[in-house]
């Protein structure tokens, strides 16, 4: 029987143009074996390639293609996403419950190890907020309604957490169990912008509101000092969560 990996407690975003770029960064500032997040960017420049290289280097990875297509389709490309031995992979979760199962499947179907990536499900993006979701998408409910129905449908159908903001992790955990996992980007210090993101908040906050995880980027890998920032808000999550 397949067992699941586990999720870290930071993943620093590989947001670079290219796998160039993403090695000398860890490697100049000696971040040997974090675990880290791999995005579109990077992942459709390079393929395949730079997983097996940060595999090497020892990081655990968090492959984050958000994956929404019909079933089959997304069954058949998990299958081999699994086959590469990455830590956590993400669909979303407005694809549906036959697809999040099909993507559960998929996992299963292709890891060759004893155990099997985690599974999440993006709920809504933290780009999104209420005016978008009512005026664009024509969703009535509310943002935070919408969000736990989507992890409730996602742990139904064989996900093992999702993807939100901090403002959603306690309705999550009220409605899906404590171990369901949520990890949680749109982390940001209090002193920085929050640019694209609209759901955001600082890593203290999302510790004390008892997310699992949280994804850092650009305040890490834009900082003067990233050893000493990757120390810093490691250190503020774990003090949030107690």
């Amino acid at each position: 029987m397949l067992t699941i990996k586990s999720v870290d407690s930071l993943y620093v975003a590989l947001d670079f143009e290219n796998k160039r770029q993403a090695l000398d960064f860890l490697e100049s500032n000696g971040l040997y074996g974090i675990p880290v997040k791999v995005g579109m960017e990077l992942f459709y420049k390079e393929g395949p390639s730079v997983v097996h290289e940060l595999k090497k280097r020892g990081h655990s990875i968090f492959l984050d293609l958000k994956l929404h297509d019909i079933p089959q389709t997304v069954r058949k490309a998990m299958k081999n996403l699994a086959s590469l031995d990455v830590d956590v992979v993400n669909v979303h979760a407005s694809g549906g419950g036959e697809m999040i199962a099909a993507a559960r499947e998929g996992l299963e179907e292709g890891s060759e190890t004893s155990s099997r990536p985690v599974l999440l499900a993006v709920t809504q993006l933290t780009s999104t907020n209420q005016a978008m979701l009512t005026e664009e998408l024509l969703i009535s409910h509310k943002l935070e309604d919408c969000v736990s129905h989507l992890a409730q449908l996602s742990q139904e159908n064989g996900a093992d957490g999702v993807v939100c903001s901090v403002k959603e992790i306690k309705q999550i955990k009220r409605r899906c169990g404590e171990r369901f996992i949520t990890v949680t980007p749109g982390i940001r210090r209090i002193e920085e912008s929050h640019q694209d993101q609209k759901r955001v908040a600082s890593p203290f906050e999302a510790g004390k509101d008892g997310t699992d995880a949280i994804v850092v980027g650009r305040s890490i890998t834009q900082s003067k000092d990233p050893v000493s920032t990757y120390q810093q808000i490691k250190e503020e999550f774990k003090h949030g969560k107690h």
